[in-house]
C-alpha cells in the first residue's frame, strides 16, 4: 500500500504490519521460527483495530468509503460472478465507462449486475470520469435492467459514485431526465432488484441505480444527498468544515439503518474492505443471495407496490 493511500488513523495499524514483515523476512533469512512473536503482534493489532474502529467519526467513514484500495464494482464482479459478460452502449450516444453492466452467475443465480466504475490507474479514472456517470451511462444501466426483466433475471446494483457528472455536456444530453427515467424504470421492474452501496453513495448519481426492493450498505460506506464538502461550502462557506457536515448529514450505514433508509448493513472484514477484499466479497455475496431467496417468492405486483411504499417512507421517522 503506497504511503499516499494510508489514512491517518490507519498508521498505527500499518506500523504493526511493517514490523511483522520485517520479522518474517529476518526469520526466513536466519531460518528461525517466529510464529509466536508474529501471533503476539497480530493479536495486538486486532485489539488496536477494534479500538480505533469503535471510535470512527462519520468523516472517518467517508474517508474509508473513498479509500483508493477499496474494492470497486469490477473487483466484486471478478470475485463473486462467474461467466460475466459485459454489455455496452445506450443505443443513443455512446458507451459510458463509468457504468459497468452485464450478465453473470453468482452461486448458480443468473444475475444482471450494474454498478459504478471509478477505475484504478490515472488513465482508467479519467476514462471512467472518476465514477461520475453521464446520461448515456444511466440509459445503458436502465436498458440492461429492462433486458434482465425480459428474461426474468434479478438485478444487483453496486453503488459507488461521488455523484452524477454535473458538466455542461452531460446536462445538454439530458442528465436529469436520464436519472429520472432510470428511477422510474427501476420502480416498475418485475424482477427482484437488490441495491448495495459499496463505497460512496452520492446524490442523484447514486439514486439513479439505487431504487430496488432492498438497499444494502457495506459497513464503511456512505449515502447522502450531497458530499460533506459540498454541504460545508453551502452552510458555512468553508469546505474545511466537512467533518462537521458529515456528522450533520447522518450519512453512515448505521445512521441510515436508524432512519430506515437502508435495509441491512453488510459487515466488512476487520480494518475495512480494503484490507481483505475477498472477505468483503464473500459478505456481499452472502447478503445478496440471502435477500434474493427472500424476494423470489414475492409476486411481481407486490414487489412493485412495496418499492413505491419504501420511496414514500424516505425521510419519515
Amino acid at each position: 500500500m503506497a504511503q499516499t493511500d494510508v489514512l491517518q488513523f490507519e498508521k498505527p495499524i500499518l506500523e504493526i504490519d511493517a514490523k511483522v514483515k520485517k520479522l518474517e523476512e529476518f526469520a526466513l533469512e536466519k531460518g528461525l521460527d517466529v510464529s509466536m512473536e508474529v501471533g503476539h503482534l497480530r493479536r495486538r493489532q486486532e485489539i488496536l483495530i477494534r479500538t480505533i474502529f469503535a471510535g470512527l467519526t462519520a468523516w472517518d467513514k467517508v474517508a474509508l468509503a473513498r479509500h483508493p484500495m477499496r474494492p470497486q464494482t469490477s473487483d466484486y464482479v471478478e470475485m463473486i460472478a462467474e461467466d460475466f459478460v459485459e454489455l455496452h452502449g445506450d443505443k443513443a450516444f455512446g458507451d459510458d465507462q463509468a457504468i459497468l453492466a452485464g450478465f453473470g452467475t453468482i452461486s448458480g443465480e443468473k444475475t444482471m449486475i450494474v454498478g459504478h466504475r471509478k477505475g484504478r490507474s490515472t488513465a482508467e479514472r479519467l476514462q471512467c470520469n472518476f465514477g461520475m456517470a453521464n446520461p448515456e451511462g444511466y440509459r445503458k444501466a436502465h436498458g440492461k435492467m429492462k433486458l434482465a426483466e425480459k428474461f426474468g433475471v434479478p438485478v444487483l446494483t453496486m453503488i459507488n459514485t461521488p455523484g452524477a457528472n454535473p458538466g455542461v455536456g452531460a446536462e445538454e444530453r439530458g442528465q436529469a431526465k436520464a436519472i429520472a427515467e432510470s428511477i422510474r424504470i427501476m420502480t416498475s421492474l418485475r424482477v427482484p432488484v437488490i441495491c448495495c452501496v459499496i463505497g460512496e453513495g452520492g446524490s442523484g448519481g447514486a439514486l439513479g441505480i439505487g431504487v430496488g426492493d432492498r438497499l444494502l450498505m457495506m459497513e464503511h460506506s456512505y449515502y447522502s444527498v450531497i458530499s460533506p464538502e459540498g454541504c460545508a461550502a453551502i452552510l458555512w462557506k468553508d469546505g474545511a468544515m466537512a467533518d462537521k457536515a458529515a456528522e450533520a448529514l447522518k450519512l453512515t450505514a448505521q445512521d441510515l439503518m436508524t432512519l430506515k433508509v437502508a435495509d441491512e448493513v453488510i459487515p466488512e472484514p476487520l480494518g475495512g474492505a480494503h484490507r481483505n477484499p475477498r472477505g468483503a466479497a464473500e459478505s456481499l455475496k452472502e447478503a445478496y443471495l440471502r435477500n434474493l431467496r427472500e424476494l423470489r417468492p414475492v409476486p411481481a405486483d407486490r414487489l412493485i407496490a412495496r418499492r413505491y411504499e419504501n420511496l414514500r417512507r424516505f425521510g419519515k421517522p
